[in-house]
């Protein structure tokens, strides 16, 4: 196994690479040694391999409260295209959700929890499957978008040709690309990502007051630390969190 990680570093890939495929390898290790096909402490010394240490942190951009208002009201709202350009960076924005994620999302996927709407079952990164609570502006945006496309039943996103045609039965990761870049430009955001907007959506709800538990159930991720980088939040020192406990002798 540490061959393995020495002979994937000499070949210059990323820790993030590397990680990916050791972490197959400590899965097999743990399914062949479930079954009997391999001795548990030879499994146990496999998974204790490190992987390769990530050097700094990947930045992203994150949106202000009037900068995501404003982009996902961008798209005109008169024409075909534009109900759906709204529609796709509500749900971003909204739910948090990836670019896989949204285009593969179905009218059956829409359906009423505890009195809120929610995105049902969506399989997210690794096959794990979570449901997505949905906000009143992101579901007025899908339907105002489904009625004038005149979609019941399939997927929610389609593609509209420049008459304003709706074709197809879904689109691509490169139309949400698309959508994101072409509005981003008009408010004056540059390099904007569709996965920025996933960023946003995170520090969003935590500038809001959400906790981190129940963001990190939004986003689907397996370990907290990573929702903690969405985040992109800094120590304050200023107005430390600790500073009023309500403990403390008054002054």
């Amino acid at each position: 196994m540490t061959r393995y990680r020495i002979h994937l570093e000499d070949q210059l890939l990323a820790p993030g690479t590397i990680n990916v495929r050791l972490a197959a390898v400590r899965r097999l290790a743990y399914e062949a040694a479930d079954t009997g096909l391999l001795s548990p402490d030879l499994a146990a010394g496999i998974r204790r391999v490190k992987g390769a240490k990530k050097l700094g942190m990947r930045l992203g951009n994150w949106l202000t409260v009037e900068e995501a208002r404003a982009l996902w009201q961008l798209p005109d709202m008169y024409t075909v295209k534009g109900k759906r350009d709204r529609a796709i960076l509500a749900v971003l924005l909204g739910c948090g959700l990836r670019r896989g994620e949204l285009i593969d999302l179905t009218v059956d996927h829409i359906q009423r929890r505890e009195d809120h709407w929610a995105i049902v079952d969506v399989i997210g990164k690794g096959g794990h499957i979570r449901t997505v609570p949905m906000p009143d502006w992101v579901k007025q945006a899908i339907d105002d978008w489904l009625r004038v496309a005149e979609i019941a039943h399939g997927r929610i996103f389609r593609c509209v040709c420049r008459t304003g045609v709706v074709w197809g039965t879904k689109i691509t990761e490169k139309v949400v690309w698309h959508v994101v870049k072409e509005h981003a430009e008009k408010l004056g955001v540059s390099k904007l990502a569709p996965h920025d907007l996933r960023r946003s959506c995170a520090r969003l709800c935590h500038d809001s007051g959400g906790e981190l538990e129940q963001i990190q159930f939004l986003l689907g991720h397996v370990s907290v630390q990573t929702t903690e980088k969405y985040l992109g939040c800094k120590q304050r020192f200023r107005h430390a969190v600790n500073d009023r406990l309500g403990i403390e002798l008054p002054a």
